[in-house]
């Protein structure tokens, strides 16, 4: 199935925002470090984003192609493309109260702007939708994962939300449907401990198992099996990139519809009828502002298991 795509270019309405690292040798200029850090963005993009004035600095004042890379700096940008595909499904709105939403989304949603996705992302829609143009994520999800997402809505309050999750003070539970191998199902448990060191892989979009010190927890339990798939519960104590897909990879047990782990696949337009077997099912938490004790279950489910 083909996406329905714009037919002009669909500019931000709200701009990007960027921490410059702290490099050892640090770029000629932020023109150079644009056009490196974003290099599948042409370099007359950028140049016509400075000229344009859509790059700015934390006062909000237009930078020129000859402004200094200046390490730890935050800069805004405004992202636009030329052609932007529409995503044919609703999220839901479950709680809000005065510090914070939470949101249901559905598969091939992103959370924010990113690739060839600008204003077609669950913040943006929520935004639209709320008149909270303060409305920030607090974590993420994959564009093709579905699930639950909290939102601040206070910036004086954000920090408190962030650090849940920055300090593991929040459960989270997915599930996945996932390839079962018929021959090794006698010889496996039906719950495992994953702990391992994830990084960036090649090309950058993957992720890696590789040596080195823990980063990456995931608790991971069979609960049903059907045919050659397993109905899993999956438990992140850590939030890497892609973790879950990987660990569930590297277990043996692919999830369904897994176009990255264990093998990359050719790029192609979205398969509506075949979405990655992930849900982001439960929060709980105890609001830090509140004291409110918070269980929120999504009442999205997976799709049937194919045959």
């Amino acid at each position: 199935m083909h996406n329905v795509v714009a037919d002009k270019t669909s500019i931000a309405a709200y701009a990007s925002r960027l921490t410059l690292p702290q490099l050892a040798a640090p770029h000629p200029s932020l023109f150079a470090y644009l056009c490196q850090r974003f290099n599948r963005i042409p370099a007359q993009v950028w140049q016509q984003r400075f000229i344009d004035g859509k790059v700015l600095n934390a006062q909000q004042q237009a930078l020129s192609l000859d402004s200094p890379f200046v390490p730890q700096q935050t800069i805004y940008y405004f992202r636009e493309v030329a052609t932007e595909p529409h995503i044919p499904f609703s999220a839901h709105i479950l709680y809000q109260d005065n510090e914070i939403l939470l949101a249901c989304k559905p598969h091939f949603l992103p959370v924010t702007p990113g690739g060839r996705f600008v204003k077609e992302c669950l913040v943006y829609r929520l935004r639209a939708q709320t008149g909270l143009d303060d409305l920030v994520p607090v974590h993420r999800l994959d564009r093709h994962t579905a699930g639950l997402v909290l939102f601040s809505k206070n910036p004086q309050t954000r920090s408190c939300y962030n650090e849940l999750f920055s300090h593991g003070h929040i459960e989270k539970s997915y599930e996945a449907i996932a390839h079962y191998p018929l021959e090794s199902r006698a010889e496996q448990p039906c719950c495992w401990e994953v702990k391992n060191r994830i990084e960036q892989g090649n090309p950058w979009f993957l992720r890696q198992v590789v040596p080195g010190k823990i980063n990456a927890h995931s608790s991971i339990t069979l609960r049903q099996r059907v045919g050659s798939y397993g109905h899993f519960i999956l438990q992140p104590h850590t939030g890497k990139t892609h973790q879950l897909r990987i660990h569930m990879s590297d277990l043996g047990f692919p999830l369904v519809n897994d176009r990255c782990y264990p093998t990359l696949l050719d790029e192609q337009d979205d398969d509506y009828a075949h979405p990655l077997q992930l849900l982001a099912k439960e929060l709980r938490f105890t609001d830090p502002i509140s004291g409110i004790k918070h269980h929120f279950v999504s009442s999205r489910t997976l799709s049937c298991l194919e045959t």
